[in-house]
């Protein structure tokens, strides 16, 4: 089949990766989002699918706006047999969809109809979930709505981040991908309707998502720093030092015990790191990252900070 992959965050690339190496379908273009200012320097850069692809022979677009009539073109151009969509960023409107025969076909990760929206691995993790998974679907108008094909369980163990989580499920993804492309091509494909009365959202997370509130559970505190590591990111007020900010890498739930003290109250300052009060138990913070520091455990920290908190 001829193929025109969407795709633009790092979850698409090993699903783009299963397209291109199959022997029996050819990747006839790639749409991306268009290149964006990044890091410090807000320099111009590609987005991961695009640095992925690198100096392959392969047709890449970078429409701003999808659905336009000129981009509409551009795709229809390449006459696709199927379109498959992963971690692209935009909707598809009816005549985008109406553009290959077998369709268009997503790649999400949960399972359905569970978080969707635009971060559901990282919500699952701060859920405390543990299980979640990747679906294939039929793509139609709405966010993540379409009839699903394939689901795949996948463990999110205790250990498990954000990150290590999203890496996980981008290969079970590539694989489910596979799967489905081939039932596709034999005209197998199941159509199952999600059932929308069970559905939540995942929303896209914000730099705000990070602030710690430690008037939540400490589990709760627990998994949504795992939850937001790497990105965006968990942090709070240095202690001792209103306005500056201390970044949460990794943390531990403990019990306060006798030493119970008011929500936010620095408990102890030894040991492995600071442990802080929350609304249940308290957490000790394992690793951190000061302002213009390299993270360091929680022991460092206190080597170098403990007398001025």
């Amino acid at each position: 089949m001829r193929i025109l992959f969407m795709g633009s965050a790092g979850f698409a690339c090993p699903c783009l990766e299963q397209l291109l190496a199959s022997s029996r379908d050819e990747v006839v273009a790639v749409v991306t989002q268009p290149d964006r200012p990044k890091g410090r320097n807000l320099e111009i850069s590609p987005c991961p699918v695009k640095a992925y692809l690198g100096s392959r022979a392969i047709p890449v677009l970078n429409p701003e706006k999808v659905n336009m009539p000129e981009s509409l073109a551009a795709i229809q151009s390449h006459h696709p047999d199927l379109i498959v969509v992963v971690a692209y960023g935009q909707l598809l409107k009816p005549a985008l969809l109406a553009i290959p025969p077998f369709g268009c076909i997503n790649v999400h990760g949960s399972l359905l109809p569970k978080y969707r929206g635009a971060a559901p691995i990282q919500w699952a993790v701060a859920n405390g979930d543990t299980v979640s998974g990747v679906t294939t679907m039929f793509m139609n108008e709405g966010m993540d709505t379409g009839d699903m094909i394939l689901k795949r369980e996948v463990v999110i163990e205790p250990g498990d981040t954000g990150g290590s989580f999203h890496d996980k499920l981008a290969k079970v993804g590539a694989a489910l991908l596979g799967e489905t492309v081939e039932l596709i091509r034999a005209g197998k494909a199941p159509r199952i309707p999600q059932n929308h009365t069970l559905s939540t959202v995942a929303p896209k997370l914000k730099k705000a998502d990070g602030r710690i509130d430690w008037a939540l559970p400490a589990t709760t505190i627990h998994n949504h720093v795992r939850a937001f590591h790497p990105r965006p990111g968990s942090f709070c007020d240095l202690p001792g030092a209103p306005g500056k900010i201390l970044k949460v890498l990794a943390t531990r739930v403990e019990s306060s015990g006798a030493a119970q003290g008011r929500i936010g109250e620095v408990l102890e300052r030894a040991g492995e790191g600071l442990l802080i009060q929350t609304g249940s138990q308290a957490i000790r913070l394992l690793d951190v990252q000061p302002e213009g520091r390299k993270p360091m455990t929680g022991a460092a920290f206190l080597r170098g900070h403990c007398h001025k908190i």
